[in-house]
């Protein structure tokens, strides 16, 4: 993705919708409107347009990059192939495939007929369609498609709203229940309309999604590493089951936590089967009073992960017992810590606990992290029962007689694996550090430590002061950094994959000058030589950082056309300096 798909915080309160608007104020003092829109239960799909023509379909994916599924998109008739009227020559478009449900219907009656199972709901089924590899079959498939935002340098205007207008001009399919508002109170009228009268859609919604309607607004609010501030999705209230708890369990996550699991008896729910649902911790266990044999009740968080909210207390059996909590690894039987105000049980034998071994080479070998293709659940099963990986440097030091000798594993498979292993070597530092699976390090976090301390030296050497002076680096993350490096095993598998070839130092082959090393840079408006990205690029590649809002922190704002109001009334009150494209390009003494 050129610009990430960033996914919307959830709100599912009125209180909650005015937080957020009492957030938006706090950051602008001109006045704006909420754009309203229904949150359509499909597919996230991002579209590219050139000149008129469609020349990219993009999922999701992980938000940083998704598949690319053209040729199925080209079978589905609302999306347009070419474009009519007056369009800028580059832009992207957002919006969701979805399955109306009278389609969905008409498929699942044809399935039975020729004694197929059914297809569990709608959104699941768009979703698979989009993953077939024959696009003559998703042509058979009744999916549509709405389209709810435009991104580009080029757009017509600085309202969301108008941008939609004049793109239903050019061919796409735009919601016809769409709405503008000038305060939060309107806002929430709209969301309770929708919630009652969802049922008589010719499709099925999970929600309102709420957007700030000034794109310049949009900008100057900016975005955490997950969402944007300037939007929110309120969910409505989730389906409500009810169903047996027969048993309790616990599973042990990677990095040691402890999460006590409902197995249930099999209820549907949101279009599937569900028979376990988390129970999250010891204190939600003792605050509902859950015990097994009880009636709880069921939904779906986010309508998607099954969670235990309730029980019927009415209907327990009187002689039911207390659940007492376990108090050792359910796996190597250590006994478990809980620290103060940590709300989770840790098992802290992360040396020879197996599903805690298990789950830091998941981890390791993910896409976000090193990516290593051919290495799945079972062949990692395999390596650790067998006593072959121990820790990550292991896995360097298979060769294809060792791949051979294990069960599954033919020549092909095993020269793949050896082949994808060697390409993961070039991952760059922040993955490889991102894949050690430290504690509160994600993938943000370990862009911004691999930034600063430029190879992995630094960072073991680094102290705790150090640590938290760094943006966006709190107590908690310093202090899980210093125990993962004051870790002899852990430093010792490190240089053994430094030994191997692993990247464990920044790579400067971007950067062409330090002339705003330590500058702090805002860039705001529309310009003429570059698009905004392409001035971001230049920044980095002269070792500036970008940030999204104005402080006395900032070093200078880099300004265009139609710069954002707040921003430049901030600027001024701070005293910070505002330059133009031109004495940017200056300042770096570049020339283009």
């Amino acid at each position: 993705h050129k610009i990430p798909m960033l996914s919307l915080s959830n709100t599912y309160s009125e209180a909650e919708l005015l937080e957020f608007d009492k957030r938006i104020r706090k950051n602008t003092h001109i006045p704006f409107e909420y754009v309203c829109e229904l949150k359509y239960d499909g597919v996230s799909i991002n579209l590219t347009y050139e000149n008129g023509k469609l020349k990219q379909a993009l999922t999701r994916g992980d938000g940083e990059s998704g598949d690319d599924v053209i040729d199925n998109v080209r079978t589905i008739k609302s999306i347009p192939l070419e474009l009519t009227g007056d369009f800028p020559s580059f832009f992207e478009i957002r919006g969701e495939i979805f399955l109306p449900i009278s389609g969905f219907h008409k498929m699942n009656q044809a399935r039975f007929k020729e004694g197929l199972e059914k297809y569990a709901n709608p959104r699941n089924t768009a979703s698979g369609s989009l993953k077939l590899l024959d696009n003559k079959e998703v042509a058979k498939r009744p999916l549509d498609c709405y389209l709810y935002y435009l991104l580009g340098d080029l757009l017509p205007s600085n309202s969301h709203f108008y941008n939609l207008e004049r793109a239903r001009e050019w061919g796409f399919k735009i919601p016809e229940i769409i709405s503008k508002y000038n305060n939060i109170e309107d806002v929430i009228e709209f969301t309770k309309k929708w919630e009652k009268e969802r049922c008589n859609l010719p499709y099925e919604i999970d929600g309102i999604v709420i957007k700030v309607n000034d794109n310049n607004l949009q900008e100057e609010l900016g975005s955490t590493s997950k969402s944007p501030r300037w939007a929110i999705a309120y969910k409505f209230k989730a389906e409500q089951v009810s169903t047996k708890l027969e048993s309790i369990s616990y599973q042990v996550g990677r990095t040691g936590a402890i999460t006590p699991v409902a197995n249930l008896k099999s209820v549907f729910l949101g279009g599937t089967n569900v028979k376990r649902a988390s129970l999250h911790n010891a204190d939600q266990i003792e605050k509902l009073d859950i015990r097994e044999g009880d009636i709880v009740l069921i939904e779906k968080g986010g309508e998607i992960i099954p969670k235990v909210v309730g029980i019927v207390k009415e209907e327990r059996d009187l002689f039911s017992q207390k659940t007492e909590y376990i108090t050792h690894c359910p796996s190597c039987h250590v006994k478990l810590t809980r620290n103060k105000g940590d709300a989770k049980h840790y098992c802290l034998n992360y040396q020879n606990c197996f599903p805690q071994i298990k789950g830091k080479f998941d981890h390791f070998i993910s896409r976000k992290a090193m990516n290593i293709d051919g290495l799945g659940a079972e062949t990692i099963d395999l390596l650790i029962k067998k006593g072959l990986v121990k820790c990550f440097s292991d896995l360097y030091s298979l060769n294809k007689d060792i791949l051979l000798s294990l069960d599954r594993i033919a020549d092909k498979s095993a020269t793949n694996l050896l082949n994808s292993l060697q390409e993961s070597k070039e991952n760059s530092f922040d993955r490889v550090l991102f894949g050690l699976g430290i504690r509160h390090v994600g993938q943000t976090v370990s862009q911004i430590l691999a930034r600063h301390f430029d190879n992995i030296d630094n960072l073991i050497s680094a102290n705790f002061e150090t640590l938290i002076s760094i943006d966006e680096i709190g107590d908690k993350i310093a202090f899980s950094v210093l125990e993962y490096f004051s870790n002899e095993e852990n430093i010792r598998d490190i240089l053994l994959l430094r030994d191997y070839g692993l990247q464990f130092s920044f790579s400067n082959d971007e950067i062409i000058s330090n002339s705003l090393k330590d500058s702090r840079i805002v860039v705001s408006g529309v310009f003429k030589q570059f698009t905004r990205d392409e001035i971001k690029g230049i920044i980095k590649k002269h070792g500036g950082k970008i940030v999204s809002s104005i402080s006395k922190n900032t070093t200078f704002v880099v300004a265009g056309d139609n710069m954002g109001p707040v921003k430049k009334i901030k600027a001024e009150d701070l005293d910070v300096e505002i330059i133009n494209e031109d004495e940017f390009l200056l300042r770096i003494n570049e020339v283009y």
